[in-house]
């Protein structure tokens, strides 16, 4: 059974420039994936006289680039204090900044190449969802705006209304550099400009093995077969076992679900959301939401520890509607429009991975910040092919196997049922 369209990929134009026919050709670069990652290089790529070919399993964004919560967010997944605890203040300030940089290259995209996507700097507010949750956030915020971050703010619980009015919170920490967009119209044009480019894309192409043929790898699909220099591996948790276990072995892929109502109201949207920026609680297993351009309210969570698929998302829909209600009662009786569920995929340390792996390149593991990270690494990697080896900020990460992690995630019931006991302590 087909996935549900996402809001965003029922809202987007459709992709037009893909190749209508066979795979094949010899190419400078072959990149696997037609995500943001896979995008960004092939337009990068292309952009710099490299002769790509882009391979995509199904459609153009058609995975988690597509099916997100449209937040695009600076800073990383982790307190920047326990990041610098655990490798040190400079690497910490290093990847805290290559997550500020690549909201800037999303922006910078949509400019330089013209898609409108309502791309707007919404600025993200943490939400304490206990009193002992805005203590600690309170100690992040005095460390980030000391060490790496002077862009960020704290609202206490008194000024929390002028933020959001929703129950159950205690004050917030405001990263001002965050944005949101409508993550399907930037898809679709960062594929329209990297065909425009030059790159040739192929849609509905899966790959199913990848061989070197001298100084050249030989890559076959399901629709024929290339010759490239170098492959850029840009699938994320998405990659079949074969020919990509290794990175399977390594990323862990948990669903992510979402749910948006009908437009609402302007009034109740100034009363509700008078901040109107990206919101995240502090929860292990919270919420995210967000308002898009036509006042939907975009919210979304991991509301179920299990794989995205359709019956899977219309549970994990059931789950988020009650608890948008708890936190937003003045919403009884909205109408949902869209129901749908995507992947996070994530390594072990929450940390991005992107290097190079007998020989092929490879950039995911964003562990539930792709929108910016994937867009930005894209490019990143691009200028690694190229030859320079600084552009990549986590070049000097180990990438280890998951013990007992073959690719297909059978513990998430069980870590759902820690995180579960956590949140509860916590």
């Amino acid at each position: 059974m087909e996935p549900v369209p996402s809001l965003w990929q029922a809202t987007a134009p459709a992709f037009t420039g893909g190749q209508a026919g066979g795979v094949e050709g010899r190419y400078d670069v072959a990149v696997i994936g037609g995500g943001f990652t896979g995008l960004s290089a092939a337009l990068a790529l292309a952009r710099g006289g490299a002769r790509v070919a882009l391979l995509e399993a199904g459609a153009v964004i058609g995975a988690a680039s597509g099916r997100n919560g449209g937040q695009c967010n600076s800073g990383t997944a982790h307190d920047f204090g326990a990041l610098a605890s655990a490798h040190g203040v400079d690497k910490a300030r290093r990847w805290y900044l290559a997550h500020c940089d690549a909201v800037d290259t999303v922006e910078r995209l949509a400019r330089e190449e013209g898609i409108d996507c309502d791309f707007r700097r919404a600025g993200r507010a943490k939400l304490a969802a206990k009193p002992e949750h805005f203590t600690k956030i309170e100690a992040a915020y005095k460390l980030l705006s000391s060490e790496v971050d002077p862009n960020v703010s704290l609202v206490d619980a008194d000024g929390l209304a002028q933020e959001i009015r929703a129950d159950g919170f205690y004050g917030a920490l405001i990263q001002h550099t965050s944005a949101q967009l409508h993550v399907g119209r930037f898809g679709v044009g960062l594929a329209h400009a990297a065909a425009r480019a030059g790159a040739h894309i192929w849609e509905q192409a899966p790959v199913t093995g990848i061989k070197r043929e001298g100084a050249a790898y030989r890559v076959e699909t399901s629709r024929g077969a290339i010759s490239a220099s170098q492959v850029l591996v840009a699938t994320g948790g998405a990659s079949p076992q074969a020919p990509f276990g290794w990175f399977r072995r390594r990323i862990v892929t948990v669903g992510s679900f979402a749910i948006a109502t009908a437009p609402l109201d302007a009034a109740l949207v100034d009363y509700l959301f008078p901040g109107r920026r990206n919101y995240v609680t502090s929860r292990i297993i919270g919420n995210y939401f967000r308002l898009t351009a036509d006042n939907r309210l975009v919210f979304g969570g991991r509301a179920r520890f299990a794989l995205s698929n359709p019956a899977s998302d219309l549970k994990g829909a059931d789950i988020l509607e009650k608890a948008m209600m708890r936190l937003f009662p003045d919403l009884a009786g909205t109408q949902i429009n869209h129901r749908w569920g995507g992947a996070i995929d994530l390594t072990q340390d929450r940390l991005p991975r992107a290097g190079q792996h007998e020989g092929l390149y490879y950039a995911m593991g964003y562990s539930g910040h792709g929108v910016q990270m994937a867009t930005h690494m894209g490019g990143q990697m691009a200028k690694v092919m190229g030859g320079d080896a600084d552009a990549n900020p986590f070049a000097d990460l180990n990438w280890p196997a998951i013990p007992g992690h073959l690719g297909k995630p059978w513990f998430l019931p069980f870590v759902g049922a820690y995180y579960r006991v956590l949140d509860y302590f916590q």
